[in-house]
């Protein structure tokens, strides 16, 4: 049984790819090292919660000494590194919490898997020269795009928030790992997720929340900013492969091919909820409204991902109108206790 080290898996996409590599892989147990802070939540791990090759740990990746007991007990062979601030918002407001988490908490894992994998740079110990350290970034660490083009791995850095400067830096120090000691690191940047499990202030939750309660839904700008959109079950299958067939010091970007602005978003979703959970009168459409334009907001992003496909053999499963259907009716069956019945059709709810 081979242990791996996996961080923030009480959060989105970790917590969707814990139940999914688990039952993939029989020989493997699952060490998930998670914070809890507002963005994990430990009712997202109830699938594997009876699953003894699954080991919760409630702790920081900035706890050098934590980290490396981990590395002991547990005999670590492998690292997926999820754990992450996220929020762009939250990193305008203190981005001091997101250099700390993602630059330093990063630079502690790495450097303690690289003392308890190596005796020197590039020198494995015996037995543990197929560990590997997979770092997981975003596509925001190469800034923005015009209206045309999309990003590869080639792309020059250039990020533009502090979140995205935070990813930057973090990627940076997992790629001076391998250049430097021989590390057999992968690092991934990945369009936008979404899917079931997604924290509630995210974009494509907050629209489903606001519409269902009946409030304003707040969309940025004038909402023509574009992302690419990946169902995030697709992303736990391309970091699967990146994790098992990546090539060592090599960088993969995992994109949809959806790309979509926020105006399309906001109007798909309140579409397809007059079908699905039908106002008494109206539309959701109408609860859209546009406000300030945050801080630093990228036009567009664009991920190029033929280097995933033709390498590793990965493609998207998923494309954003089948997904959406299968986010709207997970969101549907968690936010359905709170709904205000008396604005809608009772006909279709689940």
């Amino acid at each position: 049984m081979k242990s791996i080290l996996v961080t923030g898996c009480a959060g989105f996409i970790g917590s969707n790819f814990v139940p999914y590599f688990l039952q993939k892989y029989q020989d493997y147990r699952i060490i998930n090292l998670d914070l809890l802070t507002y963005a994990g939540n430990p009712e997202n791990l109830t699938e594997v919660a009876s699953e003894n090759r699954h080991v919760f740990i409630e702790g920081d990746i900035r706890n050098r000494e934590l980290v490396a007991d981990l590395f002991s007990e547990y005999d670590i062979r492998g690292v997926i590194h999820f754990a992450a601030e996220s929020h762009v918002d939250n990193s305008i407001k203190n981005p001091s919490v997101f250099i700390e988490t993602n630059v330093n908490g990063t630079f502690n894992l790495i450097d303690v898997a690289y003392k308890y994998w190596m005796n020197q740079p590039f020198q494995f110990k015996a037995g543990y020269e197929e560990c590997k350290f997979l770092h997981i970034s975003t596509d925001e660490v190469y800034g923005t795009l015009g209206a045309e083009g999309l990003f590869t791995e080639e792309t020059r850095y250039a990020p533009n928030s502090p979140y995205s400067a935070s990813k930057a830096g973090s990627d940076m120090v997992v790629r001076s790992y391998h250049h430097t000691y021989g590390m057999n690191t992968v690092i991934t940047n990945c369009s936008n997720n979404y899917g079931p499990k997604q924290h509630d202030e995210k974009l494509i939750p907050t629209i489903i929340r606001k519409a269902l309660s009946g409030e304003t839904i707040p969309i940025y700008g004038d909402g023509k900013n574009v992302r690419d959109w990946l169902f995030v079950l697709d992303h736990c299958k391309g970091i699967d492969l990146a994790f098992h067939n990546g090539i060592s010091g090599e960088a993969y970007n995992i994109g949809g091919r959806n790309e979509r602005t926020n105006n399309y978003i906001a109007h798909t979703i309140c579409t397809l909820l007059d079908e699905i959970v039908p106002l008494k009168s109206g539309s959701y459409n109408a609860q859209i409204k546009y406000v300030e334009d945050r801080a630093g907001h990228d036009r567009r992003y664009a991920i190029d991902a033929s280097k995933i496909e033709t390498k590793l053999g990965w493609l998207a499963e998923e494309n954003f109108e089948s997904g959406i259907k299968l986010t709207i009716n997970w969101y549907l069956n968690k936010y359905k206790e709170g709904i205000e019945f008396d604005r809608l059709s009772l006909n279709n709810i689940l």
